[in-house]
């Protein structure tokens, strides 16, 4: 990876990382927001806990300079559940009548899908993954 394809890399995994983990606090805190999401989508209180955790988990690995693609594939399979179900049972601008969440949803997932095309080579499943250094 160039210099500048590494730079451009760590921008998007800053982002990503911050956005995902800036709902943290409210998933784990248990916010009403937090709440009534998981609640229209009957996976209340395990599917918001749940997603927390591979949340966190993606965010690690996104700051983590030899795993940050896996950690872009599994914020990839966050977000894409969330517009999913922002799509077919929340609607885009649920909860608040804003589609903020749903924006945020498409910005983390376009960064963690940069992420994991810039980063492609340290991904295991990669032809030549085993003889690429990660950056």
């Amino acid at each position: 990876m160039s210099k500048q394809q590494n730079t451009v890399s760590w921008i998007a995994q800053v982002i990503a990382a911050v956005i995902l983990g800036q709902t943290l606090f409210y998933k784990f805190g248990a916010a009403e927001e937090s709440i009534q999401i998981f609640e229209k989508l009957g996976a209340e209180p395990w599917g918001r806990i749940g997603s927390g955790v591979v949340e966190l988990i993606a965010v690690v690995l996104l700051l983590s300079p030899r795993l940050a693609a896996y950690g872009a594939v599994l914020g990839m399979g966050v977000m894409a559940g969330a517009i999913g179900a922002h799509l077919t049972k929340l609607g885009i601008d649920f909860p608040g009548g804003e589609p903020t969440l749903f924006i945020l949803a498409l910005v983390t997932f376009a960064c963690c899908a940069l992420v994991a095309f810039l980063r492609r080579t340290q991904l295991f499943f990669y032809p030549g993954a085993a003889t690429t250094n990660a950056s």
